[in-house]
């Protein structure tokens, strides 16, 4: 991680990201990260933090730079998301005369398939979040609700008890950019939740203390009586894993692709599965019905008789 902070021109922009586009907490900490390597490349070139003095020269300079260090396309691709915005803001902002990124084709990730569980890999997994105790009854809510709704990670942690409406079947969560949407519970997800919010679960969780009164209407608690943290999902996930024998493959996000890939094999409009995910684009949600009719081909390739043998 590059030392010092940040040119006043980046915090601006990243002000701006904040309360004019409400991009989340951990969007910012990226572009931050990425503006961080950026200036700390112009220092080293001896031009200190000037931006504007940038061309297209010296972006495609950094760009070959990233690639030499290794880094993965994935990544260079982001990167070049937090200078092109930096760029661009400040040829808005009237700081510079033109946007060096304007002409540069920014590097292409290669779309990779998702991996999803299988139906019974699914079903192993929650079942392992069995007994009667609030830290059993929070852990298979969390998994029910993660693999139920397709909800992310981050969108989970942040659910307070105003979002439930578990008689209605209905869950409001606020995704990126702000936006919300309504997910239905399923009877699972609906059935974890209550056994959560029931005596023998949330209550004994409580925060009790005044400095985690801030805690009181998080929906997913930790043993501390503190909100749920995203690591603290994030190792609910992984405990289990462990149990059934998936850690190596297992995540938030690839319950998220097992929600979306199921959905899409069962018969549901890719329409529907974008309004579920919350996704701004049904192209991204597309990418989950190419691995819908990959599964579709090889399942033909080994049951049909004349798919692949001769005579």
């Amino acid at each position: 991680m590059p030392a010092g902070p940040l040119s006043l021109a980046s915090e601006e922009m990243l002000s701006w990201l904040a309360v004019e586009k409400a991009r989340r907490p951990n969007t910012l900490a990226a572009y931050r990260r990425d503006l961080l390597a950026y200036e700390s490349w112009l220092a080293g070139l001896g031009r200190g933090h000037d931006h504007a003095g940038a061309d297209e020269a010296t972006v495609a300079a950094y760009v070959a730079h990233l690639r030499s260090s290794g880094r993965a396309p994935a990544s260079v691709a982001r990167a070049m998301v937090a200078v092109r915005s930096l760029h661009r803001f400040l040829l808005q902002e009237g700081r510079a005369t033109k946007d060096p990124t304007a002409a540069l084709k920014p590097p292409r990730a290669p779309a990779g398939l998702p991996k999803p569980l299988t139906e019974r890999e699914v079903l192993a997994l929650l079942g392992a979040a069995s007994g009667s105790g609030p830290s059993e009854l929070r852990d298979r809510a969390v998994l029910e609700l993660l693999y139920g709704t397709g909800m992310r990670i981050s969108e989970l942690v942040g659910l307070d008890l105003g979002d439930l409406a578990v008689e209605d079947q209905l869950v409001r969560v606020l995704g990126k950019g702000g936006k919300e949407r309504l997910v239905p519970l399923g009877r699972y997800a609906r059935s974890a939740l209550q056994a959560w919010l029931g005596p023998g679960g949330r209550p004994l969780m409580v925060p009790g203390r005044r400095a985690q009164r801030q805690a009181a209407d998080a929906v997913f608690l930790n043993h501390r009586g503190g909100r749920l943290s995203r690591q603290g999902a994030w190792g609910v996930v992984r405990h289990y894993g462990l149990v059934v024998g998936l850690a190596d493959r297992l995540s938030p996000h690839v319950l998220r692709h097992s929600c979306a890939t199921h959905l899409l094999d069962h018969g549901a409009d890719v329409r529907v599965v974008q309004e579920l995910l919350g996704h701004a684009s049904v192209a991204t949600t597309q990418v989950y019905t190419k691995v819908s009719a990959e599964r579709l081909r090889s399942a033909y390739l080994a049951a049909h008789p004349r798919a692949t043998r001769s005579g």
